[in-house]
């Protein structure tokens, strides 16, 4: 889930790029290096191609190769590109054979971790405007997470898939007929309505221009306990979204006036 780390630096030089990774405690280098290659290696052309990395480097980087086009982040985004975008979850989601995405350690940011996260920020005492808005989904959700069943985190994956989970639009590029994605380092193995809940809730689908999140929904066709599970993933991403606006918190400052307020009825909407 994008905006809570500042976790590298990317050079530029002609065709290719450098990751300088500033962090490595999870694994980001590690994990960023084995999802290209295996992508490379079943989905060739949808992520950058792998050309080196350096893990004992200061800082450890991974060197690939750059991706041309236009991210969808900021864009007034057509239904042309939203199919593609789905096109390229899909093939991110299905290329990797089972047997070798069973063999994968959970993504960073995975349920139990996305549900212990809400749970903590929830329960810290911020000094923030008690605006009718927000003070009514911060209580609402509060409460929805306290009475949530932990086995939402602990439940088997009912759809293991590899996941990129990073739903920033950034890491989403067009080059005018199809998608690629960047950014793997938090990757690793998922499931799907997980995954598709972390993407439509990220605030890149909203703050700058509304996306179109029930067409792209459209384009999956999940069984009826997935739709469960993408509902309660929603809006605990949602949730988790609001807990990172508030004031004190990192996404407070990045983002514009209102925010907060916006993503607070955005919130509140799932329990009308």
């Amino acid at each position: 889930m994008s905006g809570m780390w500042n976790t590298h630096s990317l050079e530029f030089n002609g065709d290719i790029v450098v990751k300088n990774f500033r962090k490595q405690e999870r694994g980001e280098p590690l994990r960023e290096w084995r999802a290209l290659r295996l992508l490379d290696r079943y989905a060739p052309g949808l992520a950058p191609r792998p050309i080196r990395e350096e893990p004992a480097g200061d800082p450890p980087r991974v060197i690939m190769s750059r991706i041309t086009g236009m991210p969808l982040r900021g864009q007034d985004i057509t239904v042309r590109q939203l199919a593609a975008l789905a096109d390229a979850i899909k093939t991110l989601h299905n290329a990797v054979p089972s047997e070798e995405i069973r063999e994968l350690p959970a993504c960073v940011w995975n349920p139990h971790v996305a549900l212990e996260s809400a749970k903590e920020w929830s329960s810290e005492k911020l000094d923030f405007d008690s605006d009718s808005v927000v003070t009514a989904a911060h209580q609402l959700g509060s409460e929805w997470l306290a009475q949530l069943n932990n086995a939402v985190a602990a439940e088997p994956e009912p759809s293991a898939v590899f996941g990129h989970s990073d739903g920033n639009l950034a890491n989403f590029i067009w080059d005018g007929s199809k998608v690629h994605i960047v950014d793997f380092e938090l990757s690793g193995r998922s499931d799907r309505p997980y995954e598709l809940a972390e993407l439509v809730e990220h605030i890149s689908m909203w703050v700058e221009r509304d996306v179109d999140i029930s067409f792209l929904l459209s384009c999956f066709d999940l069984t009826n306990h997935e739709n469960k599970r993408l509902r309660e993933f929603r809006i605990l991403f949602a949730f988790t979204w609001l807990l990172m606006l508030l004031p004190g918190r990192s996404a407070y400052v990045r983002n514009p006036p209102g925010t907060l307020e916006r993503q607070a009825r955005r919130f509140l909407r799932f329990f009308e």
